[in-house]
This record gives structure tokens, C-alpha cells and sequence, in this order.
């Protein structure tokens, strides 16, 4: 692997616990991942499977009082789940950068864009007033805002959703991180306005020579965008591989699921697949064998594994459990349930 590819972020056997009651629930559970430089990785995956909790975990964002966390993830050298509030401080904006999914509840509503986004540079460097005022402006431009020295002037509330992700991303990249974690970076934006964030994501990457954690839960997004792509199911990596592996030739029985859940051009709303069930609440969800199973009950009990663990399929393509092997959809000519 070359310079430009080098490792950014390597997180090992990480766990994430929450506080419900009395008792800790697992939410996170024996995640590896590797991130590097001059990629974008997409983390995929429903609602509740864990992928934002994953980008807390790892940014150290968690309230300590409800929640456990073990393992490592390791930047550059330096292992983030072990440092202090104080130390996480000075990678936070400088070395990493994260864009949230809800731009408006991210920015101050009191506060003009200015101000806010140049609270990282008053953090990180030494420049006076004008010289940041100066690269806020630029940032402005940077990310596509037009007329940036009148925006700099006005308050969240007096832009569109479009514009002020694009002040959420001027933010993240200030100091140039070396990692960027986005999370749902184009949620409740249209279609044109998800494609143009994108696309700058895309533009930052390649400029800058960073990384970039995509999370979401759009496979459109992620065939337009990602390098390599992990899927996640209730806190587990199910499969991991570049998005050309994972997309053309998909192994785990969730990838597979979502893939056909997805709307193909010239179908109409009742050939879409759905997937039986929903991901389990912390409190219900077993503490052992494959968690996918009882959304796919067609598929008997012995064919998967009973502690499943990542297998290799392909060089770079790792997949969860082997009942990946024989698993078919009942309308492909698999048992349905009860037969």
C-alpha cells in the first residue's frame, strides 16, 4: 500500500455498552475496521444498527455516566478510546472532523456562521481576526456557498438545509483533518442537493488526501461514493469489501437483503422486497449466535453459525457467518418458513 493509502484509523474488537435500568446492553459489539487515507469508506446499514453510535464511540461523544466502552481504535499511534476529554480535544476538529446529520440542531442558532465556523481555527491555531475571517471566507467558498462574505454575516436560520450543510462541512475541514467522519451527511436534503454534497464530499477527499467515514443507510449514495463499504447489522460488521465486491457480488444474506429492497428502474412499489421484521431493541437482542436469523426463518437453524465470525470469500471481501453459502430468497426456490 502506498503513502496515500496508508492506515488512518484501525479499530479493533470494539464494544459499546448503554445503560438502560439497572443492566449495560451491548450496541456495539467486536467491531474491526480499518480506515485509510485517500478513501472513503461507507458504513451501511438500517436505522438502529449502530453506525452513528459507532462514529460516537470513536470521536469520544458519549455521556460516560450511561454508557461502557472496550477495544481500541487507533489514529495514527494514538489509541482514542483510552484519552481524556482534554487530550480528545486537540484531535477533534484538527486531526478529525465530523459532519452531523442534522445540520440545524449542529449550528447555534445565536450565533452567526462566521463566528461558528471559525471556532475551530480560534481552538487549533494562532490567527488573528483578520486572517481567520479570511479563511472562513474561503472555506465558504470552498464547499459552494456563493456570495460567503454575506453568509458570513448571517444566523443558521436565515439559510436553506442545502447551505447549511455545506457551513456543517466548512466546519469539519477548518484544519484539514486527516479523517472526516460523516454521518448521514445528506439526510432531508432533495435529491439534487444530496448529489451536489456529495460530490464535494468526493472533491474533499481527493483534495485534501483524507479519509472519509460515510455513514448511511442510502445504497445509492454508497454506489456513487464509496471506495469500500462495511455493512452493519445490530452492532456487528456483517460484510465488509470494496463497493464493487459488495454490490456485485454479495454474500451475507442482510447485504443481500438490502440490495433487493432497493427500487429498480422499471418496477413499480409492489415488486419491492421487504425484509421480514425489524432490527431488536437492545433489551431483546441475544447475546449469541447469527442476529440476522430470525428475519430470514426460511433458513434452518444448522446452517449458521453458532458464534459466527468473519470469513474471507475473496481477496479484501470478509462476510459474517457461512449460512451465506447456501442462502437463497423462498421465491428463488429456498424453503419458506413452515414447510
Amino acid at each position: 500500500m502506498d503513502a496515500l493509502r496508508s492506515s488512518l484509523l484501525k479499530i479493533e474488537n470494539l464494544n459499546t455498552y448503554f445503560k438502560i435500568g439497572a443492566n449495560f446492553y451491548s450496541a456495539i459489539r467486536n467491531v474491526d475496521l480499518n480506515v485509510n487515507r485517500d478513501e472513503i469508506l461507507a458504513v451501511v446499514g438500517e436505522s438502529g444498527c449502530g453506525k452513528s453510535t459507532l462514529a460516537q464511540t470513536v470521536m469520544g461523544l458519549l455521556n460516560p455516566k450511561d454508557s461502557k466502552v472496550s477495544g481500541t481504535a487507533d489514529f495514527e499511534g494514538t489509541d482514542l478510546i483510552n484519552l481524556k476529554e482534554a487530550e480528545l480535544n486537540k484531535f477533534r476538529g484538527l486531526k478529525i472532523g465530523m459532519i452531523f446529520q442534522d445540520p440545524l440542531s449542529a449550528l447555534d442558532p445565536l450565533k452567526r456562521i462566521g463566528e461558528q465556523v471559525a471556532e475551530t481555527l480560534v481552538y487549533h491555531t494562532n490567527d488573528n481576526a483578520e486572517t481567520r475571517k479570511k479563511r472562513v471566507i474561503s472555506l465558504l467558498d470552498q464547499v459552494g456557498i456563493h456570495n460567503p462574505e454575506l453568509i458570513f454575516h448571517e444566523f443558521p436560520h436565515q439559510l436553506s438545509g442545502g447551505m447549511r450543510q455545506r457551513v456543517v462541512i466548512a466546519m469539519a475541514i477548518a484544519c484539514e483533518p486527516d479523517l472526516i467522519i460523516a454521518d448521514e451527511p445528506t439526510t432531508a436534503l432533495d435529491v439534487t442537493i444530496q448529489a451536489q454534497i456529495l460530490d464535494l464530499l468526493k472533491d474533499i477527499q481527493v483534495r485534501n488526501h483524507c479519509g472519509i467515514v460515510l455513514i448511511t443507510h442510502d445504497l445509492g449514495v454508497v454506489a456513487e461514493t464509496a471506495d469500500r463499504v462495511a455493512v452493519m447489522y445490530a452492532g456487528q460488521i456483517v460484510e465488509l469489501g470494496t463497493a464493487k465486491q459488495v454490490f456485485n457480488t454479495p454474500k451475507h444474506p442482510y447485504t443481500r437483503s438490502l440490495l433487493r429492497a432497493m427500487p429498480q428502474k422499471g418496477s413499480n412499489g409492489d415488486d419491492l422486497y421487504v425484509i421480514q421484521g425489524s432490527v431488536p431493541s437492545l433489551v431483546k437482542m441475544p447475546d449469541h449466535g447469527d442476529l440476522f436469523a430470525p428475519r430470514i426463518p426460511w433458513v434452518k437453524d444448522e446452517e449458521h453459525e453458532e458464534n459466527p465470525s468473519m470469513h474471507e470469500v475473496e481477496d479484501g471481501h470478509f462476510v459474517r457467518c457461512t449460512c451465506y453459502q447456501n442462502f437463497q430468497f423462498p421465491d428463488e426456490g429456498g424453503q419458506t418458513y413452515g414447510e
